[in-house]
């Protein structure tokens, strides 16, 4: 039965990106949709394809001998192979390589919710052998199918609120949204983390979260966060590295191309979904009762255009600009060559263009973002 609440993805189409004796691998979160996205594109798939999950205990034995003979027959009759959760097959790496080489135009797609090991696993084995795609929480881009613009900035503030996972999506209720994202968060959020890099304290990694919600768009000290936590600098800089790499959070460094007083050494924290970020902290109220709409409206904007330049795409440097006087940008683009200035304000104030900035690069462009611009934005 179609359930007719689905979302079409960017990427619904797969086979553009699928390739004779190439590896698709489709990186992601768990619970953005990856499986979903598997289901509607294997429906009318043209190729005789074999499904497989990688939390089969004998597909991990299969697989995982990386033996010729062995996935010689675990492939043979089929065009397509399709592996979900491939994280989980020890040496997937080096059997995937095997398929994409011995087995004439096969065609191969894993999903993987691990970024760090499936990527520390197929690296080396796959050079030249493959084609990555990242598939997020849905993206207003993708929502503007199914949705006109005036619907959009209708449901803006719950997209803000508890952000914008396929599920959380298509509940009906505030609750229904409230309970979704929190099982999310709690259950499956760092589910591999803990699992794959042998983290053994995950009330600190939540602490350290915890920590990161209340900061967004504000510099982040990694000696000031290992103070806080009670734990050295590099195991802090350690944690942050892995919740980048499971798709938790995201980072902007510094800009700096001419000026001593630029700040470059720190970076602004996002979360890849501002429903994970408020859950972490158990505040759903509504916009009208936050002190922290500034942030939230930045933390948004920056992971919408983070979606639209990794789908459309748009190759682009991202970063923020602050000089020791406090003066400063919320978002830079550095596109061919050229540098692209973004103000992200939630209220009606205008806000002029640091001199500071357009002394040092005066061919840059800058641009006011507010809630009368922002879809052109980020769809």
């Amino acid at each position: 039965m179609t359930d007719t609440r689905y979302i079409p993805r960017y990427y619904k189409n797969l086979e553009p990106y699928c390739e004779p004796n190439k590896v698709l691998i489709i990186y992601g979160a768990r619970q953005v949709g990856k499986t979903t996205l598997l289901k509607h594109y294997l429906a009318e798939c043209p190729y005789r394809y074999k499904l497989e999950s990688g939390d089969n205990l004998l597909l991990q034995t299969t697989l995982g001998t990386a033996d010729f003979k062995t996935i010689k027959e675990f492939t043979t009759g089929y065009e397509l192979i399709v592996i979900d959760e491939a994280q989980r097959i020890p040496n997937i790496g080096l059997a995937l390589k095997i398929m994409a080489d011995q087995e004439p135009n096969i065609r191969i797609i894993v999903t993987g919710s691990s970024s760090f090991e499936l990527a520390g696993q197929i690296g080396e084995p796959l050079t030249g052998r493959k084609k990555t795609l990242t598939l997020f929480p849905l993206a207003q881009l993708e929502i503007s199918q199914t949705k006109n613009h005036f619907e959009l900035k209708e449901n803006l503030e719950e997209y803000l609120i508890y952000g914008s996972y396929p599920e959380v999506i298509k509940a009906t209720t505030t609750q229904a949204k409230r309970d979704y994202i929190t099982e999310i968060t709690h259950s499956y959020l760092l589910k591999d983390i803990l699992e794959l890099d042998k983290v053994k304290n995950s009330k600190t990694l939540l602490d350290l979260l915890r920590l990161l919600a209340f900061q967004i768009g504000s510099e982040v000290s990694h000696s000031e966060l290992a103070k806080q936590l009670g734990i050295d600098t590099k195991t802090v800089s350690r944690y942050l590295d892995l919740l980048e790499k499971g798709f938790v959070i995201f980072n902007l460094r510094g800009f700096s191309r001419n000026l001593r007083k630029e700040i470059t050494k720190k970076s602004k924290y996002y979360f890849y979904d501002t429903g994970i970020r408020n859950a972490l902290i158990a505040n759903f109220n509504p916009i009208s009762l936050r002190n922290d709409m500034g942030n939230l409206w930045e933390n948004f904007l920056c992971i919408e255009r983070l979606k639209k330049q990794s789908y459309i795409p748009i190759y682009a440097n991202n970063y923020f600009w602050r000089t020791w006087d406090q003066k400063e940008i919320d978002y830079i683009e550095e596109r061919e060559g050229t540098l692209y200035a973004y103000e992200f304000k939630w209220g009606k104030e205008n806000k002029k263009i640091p001199k500071d900035w357009q002394n040092a690069y005066p061919d840059s462009h800058y641009s006011l973002i507010n809630r009368n611009n922002y879809l052109e934005f980020i769809c």
